[in-house]
Order: C-alpha cells, then structure tokens, then sequence
C-alpha cells in the first residue's frame, strides 16, 4: 500500500518488533514494514498491595532491580522537522554533459570562426548555409533535476500512572518509596528506549530489504560474498563450508571487498543506488552519486565481527587493513534469536516506467535473507525525521489519588533509494 500522509498509529508494529528483540519469538517471524519505514518467584506467601497486586505489603530492604537503557542505531542520521512540517521535499540534479566548443575551429565544426560569419550560421554564394557548433550565446540550458517528497509519520503513545498513595504501605519509609518510585520511572525510560531502538531497526530493516528487492535498479549494491570469495578462489564452497573452514582467507576477501567499495563510493557513478530514468528534447540524463568517506556509515553483525577481530585482524579498523570512522556493530538486524536473518516486506519506489505508480511508494516482494553480513550507506540514505516527543501529566485524580504520565512520539522513516546503499550477504 501506498505511504499515508496522515498519521500512522505505530504501537502495534513497534510492539511487534520489541517481541522479536526480546527473543519472545524463538524463530524470526516474517514481517510486513511496507505500509509504515524473566524468571522469579512469583507467589508471595505475606500478602501484596491490591493496585498492582505484586508488591508485599512489608519488606525490609529493596533492591530496585532496573537500570538505564540506552536504544541502539546511533548512527541513523537524524532530522528535525517538527510538527509544522509533515512533508520533506528532496531536490537531487541529474548530470549534464559537455557542449562543442564554439570558441574554436574544430574538426567538427570548422567554420564557427571566420570574416563575416555571424553567431548562427553564414551564408554566401558559393556554398550552403552551415551549421555552427554554437548557436548562440544565450542559448538556455536549464537543470534538470529529480524531486521526491518524504511524508506522513509514525506515531505511538507510552503511559504510566504514578500512585500517590495507595503503594505506600508496601513501604517501610519515605526513602523505600523514593527508591521504588525511582526505578518505576527508569523502567518506563527503559521501555520507550526500547520503541524508540524498534522504531530505527525497522528503518534499517526497510533499507536493506528494499535494496535487495531493487537489485536490479541498483547496480552492485548487493554484494553476495560467498560468490566473491568463490570467484576470487575459482571454488563452489557453501555459505555454511566458507564460515566453517575457511573463515580466515574469507576475512581477506572481505575486508578487500568492503574496502575497494568504500573506495568506488567516493566516486560520483550510477552505482550502488537508483537512478530514475529522464529524458528532456530527447536527450537522456542520468543522477550520479558519490559518498565522501565522512559520509559514510557502516553497520555489521557483532558475531561476524568479533570473530573476525578474535581470530584474524584485532585492530581490523586501521589505516593498514579498514578506515571507518562511523561503524556500528548490530547484535541482530531482526530477531535476537537469529541475528543474520532478516524477514520482511519493504516499502520501495515503484521503478517501472511503464507502470502507472511509477515513482510512487509500493510496497515491495517479501524478502528473506537467512546471512546478512552488514550495509555500507550514504547517511542520507537512512534517516529518521523527529516531529514530536512529548511528555504530559494528568492532573491528580482526586478520589482515588493517581497521576498518568503521557509521552507522545512521533517520527518519520526515511529511506532514499536513490543515495549510496551496498548490502553484504552470504547465500548459495
């Protein structure tokens, strides 16, 4: 389906995802982001409170059992836009190629210079009208350029209500209460930490799923390692075989192979990204990119990393073997259980320009990558617009004595098909 304009209530899909990273679901479950981007004793033999019906009434120490957490995908690049403003307009230039020179006789055009000729054409007797390399000086060359536009949003709600007196009898004194009033409030951080990490991993998800499922508009943006390392080998080893046997002469390959992508991104080309077709008076025009160094960000698995870092190259990250300054290891891209998986069906522009929606978000084939490594990106690529995070207070209920703490987020998911993405995956 097409992205909504409107708002978007979001819990669902975020509590959804939250179920994955916690690992509730012991196998990956397929998942559709296209519309969008304990163990304790439980009984307690002296009595409990009757609001929450799990706190003893009497207890004489508290150990608060919660600490702060911090949501992943640090390097997502982050917008501002506000509430004022639901749509992003993006304006990108196609290139423009070069002109024959009217400043000189060639041997093109041999007479754009000479006794009597004009800035057009000359005429004279002997010989018919020819055509100059230049027609005039004021002639227009307008840019050509392609704009998309980012709209709509994710929104969600969190709450939780603090009593003002009804838990205080669980509570030996003033201080007890303090504390457990304290950790109750750095759980609740704790959980919209938790949507907020949610909310960036389906961005993250979005991207390189609809890169593999644009592969084919997107030149050498997916990048099967175990077919390079086969290649560079002249073998037909399996993904399962290379991982097993053959892991420190793949690492080479590997560091070889993100490193010269690194190195190709950094020139301005129609690879690793989608160029939308444009045509003007017949002439074709194409959009190139080019991702600086300090513009690119990378992500990989920690599993594949800390091998690689354990066993093989412990500074991989150096001037000698691969400069990165902006990397970030991903415990898992979907589910904690299977951290190389990924099961989703992305949202991606319609790039036929035959079909009728073209150029407008459709939402693309399922795909289900059981090995992938990481994502080269330009950080334009992957972003998240903040519109709105909010936090409001109920008034205190005066009969029953109980506040409810509200925050509001909303944010947009941005993926731009047509900047710098490259995935590495393994598969047979």
């Amino acid at each position: 389906m097409s992205r909504r304009l409107n708002v978007t209530d979001g819990y669902q899909l975020i509590n959804a995802m939250a179920a994955e990273m916690f690992g509730e679901n012991a196998t990956i479950t397929a998942t559709d982001i296209s519309s969008f981007c304990s163990v304790g004793e439980s009984i307690l033999a002296t009595g409990v409170e009757n609001v929450i019906n799990t706190l003893a009434l009497i207890v004489s120490r508290d150990l608060v059992a919660i600490r702060p957490y911090k949501a992943k995908f640090a390097l997502i690049n982050a917008l501002d836009s506000g509430l004022f403003s639901d749509r992003i307009r993006k304006i990108s230039y196609y290139a423009k190629g070069a002109l024959p020179t009217g400043a000189a006789n060639t041997q093109l055009f041999a007479e754009n210079l000479g006794d009597g000729f004009d800035n057009n054409a000359h005429y004279d007797s002997s010989t018919p009208p020819v055509q100059m390399a230049v027609e005039s000086q004021w002639l227009q060359k307008a840019p050509v350029v392609y704009q998309t536009f980012f709209g709509g949003s994710i929104e969600w709600q969190y709450a939780y209500s603090i009593y003002e007196k009804a838990l205080k009898p669980a509570f030996r004194d003033p201080q007890q209460w303090v504390d457990f009033l304290n950790g109750f409030i750095v759980s609740a951080n704790n959980d919209i930490e938790t949507e907020k990490e949610a909310f960036s991993r389906m961005v993250v998800q979005n991207a390189i799923a609809g890169t593999y499922d644009l592969s084919a508009d997107m030149p050498q943006s997916v990048v099967n390692m175990t077919a390079v390392a086969n290649a560079e080998w002249g073998t037909s080893y399996t993904t399962a075989q290379i991982l097993q046997s053959h892991f420190d002469e793949f690492l080479g390959v590997f560091v070889s192979t993100v490193k010269t992508i690194s190195d190709m991104m950094e020139n301005r080309s129609v690879l690793y990204h989608w160029s939308p077709p444009m045509t003007v008076h017949g002439d074709n025009y194409v959009l190139p990119r080019f991702t600086k160094k300090a513009d690119q960000r990378m992500m990989m698995v920690s599993k594949f990393w800390n091998d690689a870092e354990a066993r093989v190259m412990p500074a991989i990250f150096n001037d000698q073997y691969l400069k990165l300054s902006n990397f970030e290891k991903i415990d898992y891209w979907q589910n904690i259980n299977e951290p190389f998986k990924l099961s989703v069906t992305p949202a991606i522009p319609e790039t036929d320009t035959t079909d009728p929606n073209y150029g407008t978000q459709v939402a693309g084939s399922a795909v289900a990558l059981n090995t992938v490594l990481g994502i080269l990106y330009d950080k334009d690529a992957i972003m998240v617009d903040f519109h709105l995070e909010d936090v409001a207070s109920t008034s205190l209920e005066a009969r029953k004595k109980y506040r409810t703490i509200w925050n509001t987020i909303n944010k947009n998911p941005l993926n731009d098909f047509t900047e710098n993405i490259v995935i590495f995956i393994m598969a047979d």
